[in-house]
């Protein structure tokens, strides 16, 4: 295991990684791209959850040639919402970003976000102009209502990867498989703010989409009642003197 976070920085850009060999490179492209016109001092951390293609080596060697980049590898594939929670726990930035590996959202366009973040606790990408199947379309679209009719969280993308937390905020998160679904919900739980940002969508180059019309649609409707759950009984509370 590689990793090491210098306190020179300022945001830490969190990327899951599982089987996405045939994109690594283009990806460390792109955001060697990024990071010397990020308007904040950037690092990179890859969580390899349990890759069995050649990730893992790709991941050593972009990681050995670039001293902002940083990776750690799970043991087994544990699925999206623990790679995320690895990376929240892992984080010493001020900020923390999260995106996809298959770059259908830029890095670039983190400094979008990065404009709005001192004022807000999650500013959130929303996908325009989406470049997906017609059917990947249409299940994201139906689960996207179903989960506001069941959070009121007023989001129109909660699947677009591209995020900018308060990493105060993103830390107290409680994760829950599936629930990396509900992010800007689970900010709202703790009375954070979150604001929405329009980002280019682009094609998948290279690789395979991780998600089926099951885990896109039947599984988000599951996952609403745990939401529901969770809400009905979390803890929040203010205090308002102390000695």
């Amino acid at each position: 295991m590689r990793y090491i976070l210098s306190m020179a920085y300022e945001f830490t850009i969190i990327i899951p990684i599982y089987n996405e060999a045939p994109n690594i490179l283009a990806l460390e492209k792109a955001l060697l791209e990024f990071i010397p016109i990020a308007l904040k001092q950037t690092k990179v951390l890859f969580i390899n959850d349990g890759s069995t293609d050649n990730s893992a080596v790709l991941l050593q060697t972009i990681c050995s040639r670039n001293t902002e980049f940083s990776y750690i590898s799970f043991t087994k594939n544990n699925g999206l919402s623990a790679a995320i929670k690895a990376g929240f726990d892992l984080v010493q930035t001020n900020l923390t970003g999260y995106m996809d590996a298959d770059l259908q959202t830029s890095p670039k366009e983190f400094n979008q976000l990065l404009q709005h973040i001192d004022n807000y606790d999650l500013v959130t990408g929303v996908r325009v102009n989406r470049q997906d199947s017609f059917t990947k379309k249409i299940t994201s679209k139906i689960a996207n209502s179903i989960r506001r009719a069941f959070t009121k969280d007023g989001m129109d993308d909660t699947g677009c990867p591209l995020k900018v937390f308060q990493t105060t905020t993103a830390k107290r998160i409680p994760m829950f498989s599936g629930l990396h679904r509900f992010l800007p919900a689970m900010v709202q739980l703790q009375h954070g703010t979150v604001l929405q940002i329009p980002v280019q969508h682009y094609p998948r180059n290279a690789g395979k989409g991780k998600f089926t019309t099951w885990n896109r649609l039947i599984g988000p409707l599951l996952d609403c009642f745990v939401f529901l759950w969770m809400k009905k009984r979390y803890i929040n509370y203010k205090i308002t003197d102390n000695s």
